[in-house]
């Protein structure tokens, strides 16, 4: 018998154990796919018609699509890994991909939103040249596009990793909108500083979202308790369980992003009482605070 063979022994659940598995067995791949390449297609011809044109606007709406279209890629590869079973050496599986991938593309925005604030303060002290028409025309069709692609993405409302795709996308299609009010007041007004001026007004947009992206990964990844999971509560309620008189070292995470877990030990009165006791413990861990997976280890008072 191999290894492998033992492993998928040991990452089995039996009756009374969790009911979630460590690994997602389907995934909305064509979402992402279908996203990833309307974004890189249209990334390139925008980036040429903005260096064209000469317009920042166009150029940020351009670079958010570029990195648009990195992150709907490691979205893609991050779900892909993320459906493989557990393994001998990554026993969870491999469910955090999906927040990794999020925490990396935030990095990337916000490096990103970093280059075009400073490249829109030097533009008001020398205001460049910039084509509106072409700035507006390719601004409609940018604009079309992102709306598109947000419309996909949307129907995946469970992966946290699609959520910060959309939060991309969703700045690209404030970059589109902040582009073509720059390619009209540019056409038919010559003012040239409107450029920068929606570019940093995009920047601030798109780095709130980036930060709260950031923010929800790195908890994620730092096996922070879940939002919607009172810890204090949680002790306390175990406490309340007939036959229950302590209970510490107790810790709440997720697994993989929906799927709480909690392991602690527990003082009883009575180590016979303890299959009811645990009982009771994972039917209140259930209902009231929807945590499924529980590993408890019984203990007499010191």
């Amino acid at each position: 018998m191999n290894s492998a063979h033992h492993a998928s022994h040991l990452h089995a659940h039996k009756r009374g154990d969790a009911q979630h598995l460590h690994y997602r067995e389907t995934h909305q791949t064509g979402i992402l796919l279908t996203a990833l390449l309307l974004t890189f297609t249209f990334a390139g011809i925008e980036a040429f018609a903005g260096f064209w044109a000469n317009s920042l606007a166009l150029i940020s709406d351009a670079g958010h699509m570029v990195t648009d279209a990195a992150s709907l890629g490691l979205a893609l590869l991050a779900q892909i890994i993320a459906r493989r079973p557990p393994s001998i050496k990554n026993s969870f599986g491999f469910g955090r991909a999906e927040s990794l991938a999020a925490f990396i593309n935030g990095l990337a925005m916000l490096a990103l939103v970093i280059w075009i604030g400073a490249e829109a303060l030097t533009r008001f002290n020398t205001p460049h040249e910039v084509q509106g028409q072409t700035v507006t025309i390719v601004a409609i069709i940018g604009l079309c596009i992102n709306l598109v692609v947000a419309w996909v993405l949307s129907k995946d409302k469970k992966s946290v990793n699609t959520k910060a795709a959309l939060v991309h996308v969703m700045g690209d299609l404030l970059g589109s909108v902040a582009a073509l009010i720059a390619g009209v007041v540019i056409q038919y007004t010559g003012w040239m500083q409107i450029d920068p001026i929606l570019s940093l007004f995009v920047c601030f947009l798109v780095l709130r979202s980036t930060i709260e992206v950031l923010r929800e990964s790195y908890h994620f990844l730092m096996e922070g308790v879940p939002h919607h999971i009172d810890y204090v509560q949680v002790g306390h309620d175990l406490r309340e369980i007939d036959g229950v008189l302590a209970v510490h070292d107790l810790h709440v995470w997720e697994m993989s992003p929906g799927h709480p877990a909690l392991i602690g030990h527990v003082e009883i009165r009575d180590l016979q009482d303890w299959p009811i006791t645990l009982e009771k413990i994972n039917k209140m861990l259930r209902e009231k605070h929807e945590i499924d997976h529980v590993t408890l280890q019984p203990e007499m008072p010191s």
